[in-house]
């Protein structure tokens, strides 16, 4: 009773000559710490004596029991939470932190390790779900900024539709004279609309804008307009009232800047460009019946893994009913049952030698056979009661 009350100077040097210098309440402590070990060899020490993780497996659901001993254990009953969220009637609605009656009960002589393997226990009985936000990014205890959640999707999570396509969808080509006022004015424009109508609006994707000064500090993957001279040779030999003409009448301005070297090479460019986007959507096209299959196969190994994982839940669930059948408490309680059934027996066989029905031969081989088989079965129980005695002092229970 010593941690209940201040230490004196007398207590106070006792406890100093205690091995390590432990008080009563540390050395309770480490105890419950060491059955915890003890029962679960799996268990992970995040920070000593403080916290401690331990992991398991339920049909195909990996699920993390996190245990946190606060600074007052074991006066204090430890904090006992899960990761990922779960549905079950030992959590709370959160579906965080564990309220099951053994942890709500805690007390400094309850045995950690037992109540932890009992948890376990009970989940292995009646199987948790995930809880519906268990989908967000896995961040348990804080939920950093600017992180989104994955989306959630059904049927196929990791795979985006992919829209329709036309199989006898046109190709059309944009002719020279359609192209002009829009070159003559892409080097002035800040930031080019997606063109509404032509080879572009046929294809499936959206094209993406962007600024003009990006595209020219790419390297090799952007267009590099022709640089303009400072001068025009061409117009030296004009003379006034043409240049005059020229300036008030835009079709002879227009017809005269069609013959500038510079436009004609970016219309060449252009029909070039127009030309290789036109082969590179046959191509698409062509490859599309491939990816479609591929995405079918795809989409029948998903439905054939997700067969194998309900077929493979069903196997597990199976075994381990089977295991708890077979286990060490249940063939006791069968080997209790077998021992009372035969002694049972073996009294009706001894009521009727006694009330004549049977003859004294018959009655020495079956009374003996059947009292034989009682004491058998109940010397196996008594052996196998010993053993979990035994073994439940050292490790978990069986």
């Amino acid at each position: 009773m010593s941690w209940l009350f201040p230490l004196t100077k007398s207590a106070a040097s006792s406890a100093a000559g205690s091995p390590g210098g432990l008080t009563s309440l540390q050395q309770q402590k480490q105890r419950l710490i060491e059955s915890l070990r003890n029962s679960h060899t799996s268990i992970a020490e995040i920070q000593k004596d403080v916290e401690y993780r331990l992991p398991f497996t339920i049909n195909n659901l990996t699920i993390n029991m996190n245990i946190l001993l606060p600074p007052q254990f074991p006066q204090e009953k430890p904090v006992i939470s899960v990761y990922p969220p779960i549905r079950h009637h030992l959590m709370d609605k959160q579906g965080i932190y564990v309220t099951s009656p053994l942890v709500n009960n805690f007390t400094m002589h309850s045995d950690l390790g037992k109540i932890v393997q009992s948890l376990l226990d009970e989940f292995w009985k009646t199987p948790p779900v995930l809880a519906p936000t268990s989908t967000a990014f896995p961040y348990l205890y804080n939920n950093p900024g600017g992180m989104p959640p994955y989306a959630t999707s059904q049927g196929f999570p990791f795979l985006p539709p992919f829209p329709p396509q036309e199989a006898n969808r046109n190709i059309t080509s944009l002719s020279v004279a359609d192209t002009v006022s829009s070159s003559t004015t892409s080097f002035t424009t800040t930031k080019p609309a997606a063109p509404s109508s032509g080879v572009l609006s046929c294809l499936p994707l959206p094209v993406p804008t962007t600024d003009a000064a990006a595209l020219t500090s790419q390297n090799g993957f952007g267009y590099k307009m022709p640089d303009v001279p400072d001068a025009f040779p061409e117009l030296s030999e004009l003379s006034v009232s043409q240049l005059t003409d020229m300036n008030e009448q835009e079709e002879i301005l227009l017809e005269q800047f069609l013959t500038l070297p510079q436009l004609k090479k970016i219309i060449a460019d252009k029909d070039d460009l127009v030309k290789s986007i036109e082969e590179l959507a046959r191509k698409n096209l062509l490859l599309e019946p491939s990816l479609e299959a591929k995405r079918q196969t795809v989409l029948d190994k998903y439905e054939l893994l997700t067969q194998m994982k309900s077929a493979f839940e069903k196997k597990m669930q199976r075994q381990h009913e089977l295991s708890e059948s077979c286990s060490a408490s249940a063939l006791q309680a069968r080997l209790k049952v077998a021992a009372h059934e035969a002694e049972e027996e073996s009294d009706n066989i001894a009521e009727d030698f006694l009330e004549g029905k049977t003859e004294i031969d018959d009655f020495l081989s079956s009374f003996m056979e059947k009292r034989t088989i009682c004491h058998c079965r109940r010397a196996k129980e008594e052996k196998l009661q010993q053993a979990i005695a035994m073994h439940s002092q050292f490790h978990a229970p069986l």
